[in-house]
C-alpha cells in the first residue's frame, strides 16, 4: 500500500502487462494485473501492451476495462501494432486532467511498429511532462528510437517543464543511459541494475523497464513491485516511482497557455 507521503508527493506506477497473460502460467486474467496496480496507490499509471480485441488476451477492450476499473482517472491510450485480429499498444492513466497530448511513432524501416505516448498532466504542484514508451528489440533500433524522441518538436515543447520518461526500454545492455539520455542532460533512477530486474518476472534477472527524469524531478523512492500477485500477472514486474517537482518559475507560468484536451497525433515511417 502507498506509504504516508506530503501532499506534494505523487507516484507513479509503469507496467508491462503483456496483454494481462500470465509471464509463468500463461493464463489471461486482467484482474491480476488490476489488483497488482491498486495495491500500489498511484496516482499516474503508465501500461504497455494493452491489448483490443485480441483474442489469446480476453477479446475484449482492455482500455475500456481499466477505465472502468479506475473510474476517476483520465485515460489517454495509443495503438501500436496490429495483428490479423485486435491490437495493443501504451495506455496512460492520470489522477489529474491531461493538458496536452501528443502520439509520436517510432517505427523505424520495417521493423515493428512502437510508439510514445507525450502528455502535460496538470498535478496539484504544476504541469508534469510525461512519456510513456515501448522501445524495439534491436540496439540500432533503441537508439533511433531514443534519440529522434528526445529531438521531436512535440517533446521539444514540453521538455522545459519536469519530465519523466517510463516504460518498457529492452534495453538490457543500459546503452541508452551514456547515449542519447546524457546528452539531453536526463538522469537514470533506475540504477544500480541490479536492484530493478522486472524480467522475467517469475525469476528476474534483466532491468528491461526503467525511469529516466530531469533534474526538476526530485526522487523520494523507486522499487520494483516483487508481490508474488505480480510474479504472476505478467512476463514483466511493475516499476514505482515516489518524486516531487521543481519548478522553473518563469516556464511555469507559460504554460497557462496549453490548450486542454488538444491531442496531436504523429505518423512518420521511417
Amino acid at each position: 500500500m502507498r506509504r504516508d507521503a506530503s501532499p506534494a508527493t505523487m507516484r507513479l506506477l509503469s507496467y508491462n502487462i503483456h496483454k494481462g497473460i500470465g509471464g509463468r502460467d500463461r493464463r489471461y486474467d486482467l484482474d491480476r494485473i488490476i489488483a497488482v496496480i491498486s495495491h500500489e496507490r498511484p496516482d499516474l499509471i503508465c501500461l504497455q501492451e494493452v491489448a483490443d480485441g485480441i483474442p489469446r488476451a480476453g477479446g475484449g477492450d482492455q482500455v475500456a476495462a481499466f477505465s472502468g476499473a479506475f473510474p476517476d482517472y483520465h485515460p489517454v491510450s495509443q495503438t501500436n501494432h496490429r495483428f490479423r485480429v485486435g491490437s495493443y499498444g501504451n495506455l496512460l492513466l492520470a489522477r489529474w486532467k491531461v493538458e496536452r497530448s501528443h502520439d509520436v511513432c517510432l517505427r523505424y524501416l520495417n521493423r515493428k511498429k512502437r510508439g510514445a505516448q507525450l502528455v502535460v498532466v496538470s498535478t496539484p504542484t504544476g504541469p508534469l511532462h510525461l512519456i510513456n514508451w515501448h522501445l524495439g528489440l534491436h540496439e540500432s533500433t533503441r537508439q533511433w528510437q531514443a534519440s529522434y524522441l528526445l529531438e521531436h518538436h512535440c517533446y521539444r515543447e514540453s521538455c522545459h517543464l519536469p519530465t519523466v520518461i517510463v516504460g518498457d526500454f529492452n534495453d538490457w545492455r543500459n546503452t541508452l543511459a551514456r547515449g542519447p539520455f546524457a546528452r539531453h542532460g536526463l538522469r537514470q533512477v533506475t540504477e544500480p541494475l541490479q536492484r530493478f530486474r522486472s524480467f522475467p518476472a517469475y525469476l528476474a534477472m534483466s532491468s528491461l523497464d526503467k525511469i529516466f527524469c530531469c533534474p526538476q524531478v526530485e526522487v523520494e523512492q523507486a522499487h520494483v513491485v516483487r508481490s508474488r500477485l505480480a510474479r504472476d500477472a505478467s512476463d514483466h514486474l511493475p516499476l514505482v516511482l515516489d518524486f516531487r517537482m521543481k519548478h522553473r518559475a518563469s516556464r511555469v507560468e507559460g504554460t497557462s497557455q496549453v490548450e486542454p484536451g488538444h491531442k496531436h497525433q504523429e505518423a512518420r515511417h521511417a
